[in-house]
């Protein structure tokens, strides 16, 4: 097992190398001079020297490209133009709100929709499934921050059960001191129940949506898989041995369909993990999603450019541990 999770780690150094290579490229040859935001309109040629001389772009294309490797190995990437503070700081404080929203509404989703794709294969052709299959046609088909506006609009606007989109907590309410940056965790180690409930409302409507947009995929995948598979000779010979039902559903079906599921859920939480940004900007969540969109509002190009790179690498992270999975669902991948 150790040596397939380092085989697995060596395979994804080349692709993080090529997503560090494709952003520095991109950004230097069709991002335009960056020079322009940092200079005032009334800047001479001698100001603007010295600043491309300051920000390093003065050197060879190759001489910063050396540069920007040794700086993104040190997880370094620039000063934001906007907060004026390290790009790696601005994203470190803001993905703990990524990863709590993220973490709920996929967990959420995942769960919901698994349930919703067996239920619908096992009862293929009848009420149930064709209940199922609306319902993920409705989630996939509409827009995730359309999904979201919907909720504010039925539960904050018109029934005022829930609080509106101001991010994570109330205006007037304190936020607590940062211990994991997890809200929802670090008010429950503060003892602070009141706030933490606060939180939990607040979180609630962004999850949903996150929820129903992600158990979509899930159960139409899911529910495909598992038609799949309790059409299989291995299943017929479980049923000829007189197994129970849950244990065909859910010991042998179900195993032998998740692959495809886990899959899905690896590309879904890529995305969401590395910022869903309509829907974070839909509920003034203060996440790396909302991070970039102000980075492209002001044109904040080592902001932008170290979120692509940030939402990259968490991609090959996710799609590694994605991987790693696998073997653990399936040992005939444990040889490969």
């Amino acid at each position: 097992m150790t040596g397939m999770i380092l085989r697995r780690l060596l395979w994804a150094l080349p692709v993080a190398l090529g997503v560090v290579s494709i952003t520095f490229f991109t950004a230097r040859l069709f991002g335009g001079d960056p020079t322009e935001l940092y200079a005032p309109p009334e800047a001479t040629d001698e100001l603007r020297a010295a600043i491309r001389e300051r920000l390093g772009l003065a050197d060879p294309l190759w001489l910063q490209y050396l540069r920007y490797l040794g700086a993104v190995a040190r997880l370094d990437f620039g000063t934001s133009f906007s907060t004026n503070q390290a790009v790696a700081t601005d994203l470190t404080e803001r993905l703990p709100a990524t990863l709590e929203l993220g973490l709920t509404g996929l967990l959420a989703g995942a769960g919901i929709g698994i349930v919703l794709g067996v239920l619908a294969a096992v009862a293929r052709e009848r009420v149930p499934d064709f209940l199922v299959r609306g319902l993920t046609l409705a989630g996939m088909a509409l827009p995730q921050f359309w999904i979201g506006l919907v909720l504010i609009w039925i539960f904050f606007v018109t029934l005022g059960w829930f609080p509106g989109p101001v991010g994570r907590l109330p205006i007037e309410v304190t936020p607590p001191r940062p211990i994991t940056g997890f809200m929802l965790v670090d008010l429950a180690l503060l003892g602070d129940w009141a706030t933490w409930r606060l939180a939990a409302w607040h979180l609630a409507l962004p999850a949903t949506t996150l929820a129903v947009a992600t158990m979509a995929p899930i159960a139409r995948v899911t529910r495909a898989s598992m038609v799949e598979a309790l059409q299989s000779d291995y299943v017929r010979t479980a049923v000829a041995m007189g197994f129970g039902r849950r244990a065909l559903w859910f010991r042998l079906a179900l195993r032998n369909a998740l692959l495809p599921v886990v899959t899905l859920i690896g590309v879904l939480a890529g995305n969401v993990l590395g910022g869903a940004v309509l829907l974070e900007s839909v509920f003034g969540w203060p996440g790396l999603g909302q991070y970039a969109l102000q980075a492209i509002e002001g044109s904040d190009f080592a902001a932008l450019q170290g979120f692509t790179v940030y939402a990259a690498l968490l991609y090959v992270v996710t799609f590694l541990a994605v991987d790693l999975l696998y073997t653990l669902i399936d040992p005939r991948m444990r040889g490969a």
